[in-house]
């Protein structure tokens, strides 16, 4: 598990003290601190430690820069084909009170990761939301772990003055070295019985790019008598029936670029935000439908100032099950080798009401489909 924080005060260390017992924090660990100017904003410290090895289904509690207050998290459960694990799956959040009742409604739920599909604070180049984005998401995130991929309002370049993903690369800093990617913008990670692919739409992606190219070589890796489950996520989606965001090459290039590669491992689901809607979609290949395709579902609807994408193209493609304008967030369980429960809740009511709800079978468990994999 990686502990990140960030302190205004930049004599404080990077280190984590943490234990199994509440108040007996006997083990620490060390790491990084780093900031960064975005024009006349100055950071502040943000630190990044890694803990372990750490036991599997463990809760252990921790104490940030030797002083202040304790938390704890609880480890995910071991690697296997049958062990369980549930997701919670958000994209688009920002920092609205739309987001405040979506966070509110997850965590009521319970969740063992939170995938994140990227546009996380909706800085949009005003630096001090990315402060207040990481103290609404605090009391979360200080107790779960978040695994997010970027989105377009991340970018935040300015020619010859800041590079892009600057405040995102610092403060986000997901696994990418473990996973053998040289970006922060695209990596991979393996919980339970499920990797994962958390893939890059504002990084290049054609064939000869380097996303491309480790995409490929962390698919001949993946082990899925180990991990059956693969899923993908990113933040632009490849089949969306919304008028929003339609024809962008973010979407279009890197299907085009990449489908065919995912068809071909039989990659499970792919996630994706930008959209403020939800849609699931038929498993689907080359816009056909195909029993051994992948499963689309868009979830950008988390919760952000720019409202929701009300308007849907009709008639609706034939690939297209279920699409709402509505905020809320999904929950995708997955009970064991086979078999997945994919859920959507609304949250506009008290309660987040589950407004979809679709078994899922691994494609690993269909022998039509094993067969044409490479």
């Amino acid at each position: 598990m990686k502990v990140s924080w960030m302190t205004a005060d930049k004599s404080v260390p990077a280190i984590v003290e943490y234990g199994t017992q509440s108040g007996n924090l006997l083990q620490k660990a060390t790491g990084v601190s780093k900031s960064y100017t975005f024009l006349t904003y100055q950071s502040g410290q943000m630190h990044h430690v890694k803990l372990g090895p750490l036991l599997d289904s463990t809760t252990y509690f921790y104490r940030c820069g030797g002083f202040g207050p304790e938390y704890n998290f609880t480890t995910p459960p071991p690697s296997g084909p049958s062990v369980p694990i549930k997701f919670a799956v958000v994209g688009d959040l920002g920092q609205t009170d739309w987001t405040a009742s979506t966070l509110q409604h997850v965590a009521a739920q319970g969740y063992d990761v939170l995938l994140f599909a990227g546009d996380l604070s909706y800085a949009d180049y005003i630096q001090p939301r990315w402060d207040t984005f990481g103290q609404m998401m605090s009391p979360y995130a200080n107790y779960k772990p978040w695994m997010v991929t970027h989105g377009n309002h991340e970018e935040e370049q300015i020619p010859l003055l800041v590079k892009s993903f600057l405040a995102f690369n610092t403060r986000w800093e997901m696994p990418y070295n473990e996973s053998g990617s040289n970006s922060n913008l695209y990596y991979s990670f393996e919980v339970a019985g499920v990797h994962v692919l958390m893939l890059g739409s504002y990084a290049e992606f054609d064939s000869s790019s380097a996303q491309y190219k480790w995409l490929q070589a962390d698919l001949a890796k993946v082990d899925r008598t180990k991990t059956p489950w693969l899923i993908a996520m990113l933040h632009a989606p490849w089949y969306n029936s919304n008028t929003a965001h339609q024809g962008e090459t973010e979407s279009t290039d890197m299907m085009a670029a990449m489908e065919t590669l995912l068809y071909q491992h039989n990659v499970d689901i792919l996630f994706a935000g930008h959209v403020h809607a939800y849609e699931r979609n038929l498993r689907v290949y080359k816009n056909q439908l195909n029993d051994c395709g992948i499963v689309h579902i868009t979830i950008g609807d988390g919760g952000n100032r720019e409202g929701l994408a009300t308007n849907w193209k009709n008639p609706q493609p034939t690939w297209s099950v279920k699409r709402e304008s509505s905020f809320g967030f999904g929950r995708f369980n997955v009970v064991n080798a086979t078999h997945a429960l994919w859920s959507w809740h609304r949250n506009q009511d008290v309660d987040a009401v589950m407004a979809d709800e679709v078994w899922l079978t691994n494609l690993a468990a269909i022998p039509q489909c094993t067969n044409k994999a490479v």
